[in-house]
């Protein structure tokens, strides 16, 4: 069992493999967003753990995904929850009536 840390770069690639197939290098950085040779830095990391196989052809490169056991692991929820300020409603607020000192 693989595993791979929740919303990382690696989780992003792992999971638009494993919807779509072939995919090509290309492909893949328009659907992240992201530069050309931190693509290529974090394809060539998960080829050395043997996650995934690029298959060069002459004017493309298919990534294939080998393996299929993922462990996907970290928080994916906020862990200490948000104060929100609660608005006083005017209508809620009664006028003074009572004796005003000067």
């Amino acid at each position: 069992m693989i595993e791979i840390v929740t919303g990382s770069l690696e989780e992003h690639i792992i999971k638009i493999l494993q919807k779509t197939y072939p995919v090509t290098v290309a492909d893949l950085q328009k659907q992240l967003h992201i530069g050309t040779p931190i693509l290529l830095r974090m394809l060539q990391k998960l080829k050395t753990r043997g996650i995934i196989r690029l298959d060069p052809l002459p004017d493309t490169v298919y990534i294939r995904l080998l393996r299929h056991d993922f462990s996907f692991v970290g928080s994916r929820y906020q862990k200490k929850p948000i104060k929100h300020k609660q608005k006083k409603n005017p209508s809620d607020t009664k006028p003074y009536d009572g004796m005003m000192y000067s």
